[in-house]
């Protein structure tokens, strides 16, 4: 059965990869895409929703029939000035938000980019939001849940992160020393993983590390 899928997030890097995937795969008749400015596409199965994020009615309106949830969100510490509660707007408030009216409207799975790591007793802002993120949709009982949480991204970004592309090199050169949930993964295999997962539609909480990602490529 073709579902209508919504995503979130996607003109970031794993988000891109989604849409590209998403937009041409017979499994889903529909995508809307939910975005805070405008975008330059035109396919025939894709609609883009421009909303602001802070208003709940718009939110609301944007998530009507959503089947699959796809989430890619989020920032970094230079984009918000490292600024913890703009992080937390973006990385928790936002992904929280969407889930939990998905869920009010009818909405049966929730995909989500969370990252190797993620607890929400950590001391690392970074992972103690993701965590947080997790425990929270958790809560929302989803008929099925599906967190996916890679280590160092691998691909090409709009912008330029000169210390993320150094990092790249050597996590590259150095991977077969680490431990397999600690590998640097594609963008694009992660976002071919998420899709391909969604599709079998497992119940209940699934938690996708390197293994589980790389197992998910068909």
């Amino acid at each position: 059965m073709k579902r209508t899928a919504t995503l979130i997030g996607a003109t970031g890097l794993i988000g891109g990869h989604l849409l590209d995937i998403l937009r041409t795969d017979v499994s889903f008749e529909k995508i809307n895409l939910i975005v805070r400015r405008p975008l330059d596409i035109d396919y025939p199965n894709v609609t883009v929703k421009v909303i602001d994020f802070n208003n709940q009615d718009q939110f609301r309106k944007a998530l009507e029939n959503t089947e699959v949830f796809f989430c890619a969100i989020g920032t970094t510490r230079k984009k918000v000035n490292n600024d913890k509660n703009a992080y937390r707007k973006i990385d928790y408030d936002i992904p929280i938000h969407a889930a939990t009216i998905s869920k009010e409207l009818g909405c049966s799975q929730f995909v989500i980019v969370s990252s190797v790591g993620a607890d929400s007793s950590k001391k690392n802002f970074y992972l103690r939001f993701k965590g947080e993120v997790e425990d929270r949709l958790r809560e929302l009982n989803f008929p099925s849940l599906l967190i996916f949480r890679p280590s160092l991204l691998l691909g090409k970004r709009s912008e330029k992160r000169l210390w993320e592309n150094e990092g790249q090199s050597v996590m590259k050169a150095i991977s077969f020393l680490l431990p397999q949930r600690y590998k640097p993964v594609q963008a694009a295999q992660v976002a071919r993983a998420m899709v391909e997962a969604a599709k079998k539609y497992p119940p209940g909480v699934n938690i996708y590390y390197y293994r589980e990602i790389m197992n998910n490529q068909s």
